[in-house]
């Protein structure tokens, strides 16, 4: 898994929730170019939350992906957010995200917890969870929900491709706190 981006010293990535949906996750969806290469692919559902520090972003003690979407049955549309060692748990409604007043996507929070469902133990992790409401001509597409777009961090530190499934990830988190969880 090759994870490590190549930027600039001194460069910092803060997108707002409208960049994260309007340039980065629909240029993903399209599989078109983006400019600068700092947002990588990792199965998000495959490694857990504390293990992803080694990617390459420690610096920022923040984390982007792009993931692949996992559904819970083949059949239906539910996502599997479960891993080894825990699962995902989505928390309170989803968060509209605007450009000009157009709405484009959707932001929903999600709580890591470790174990299994329904006796997890609650994490200090949180993920972001974006996904694309409409396409670039109006209507939602079933194809743009193939791509989702993820941001990762733990509380400690709160201060058109249709057959990929994707997603995207930011993860942010206080570096010490990740050095003892290990």
């Amino acid at each position: 898994m090759n994870t490590i981006s190549h930027v600039p010293p001194g460069f910092r990535f803060h997108p707002t929730d409208e960049e994260l949906v309007d340039y980065y996750l629909r240029k993903k969806v399209a599989a078109r170019k983006i400019d600068l290469d700092v947002i990588k692919d990792v199965d998000l559902y495959k490694i857990e939350p504390w293990d992803l520090q080694g990617t390459g972003a420690e610096e920022q003690n923040e984390w982007y992906f792009f993931s692949h979407k996992d559904k819970k049955y083949p059949t239906g549309t539910r996502t599997n957010r479960a891993t080894t060692a825990g699962f995902w748990k989505a928390t309170g409604r989803d968060k509209p995200i605007y450009s000009k007043h157009r709405l484009v996507g959707m932001r929903k929070t999600l709580v890591y917890y470790k174990g299994r469902a329904p006796n997890g133990q609650k994490s200090d992790w949180i993920m972001h969870e974006y996904r694309l409401e409409t396409s670039e001509n109006g209507p939602p597409q079933a194809s743009l929900f193939s791509f989702k777009l993820h941001l990762l961090m733990s509380r400690t530190d709160r201060t058109t491709m249709t057959h990929s499934q994707h997603a995207f990830i930011h993860i942010y988190s206080n570096i010490s706190s990740l050095k003892s969880a290990n």
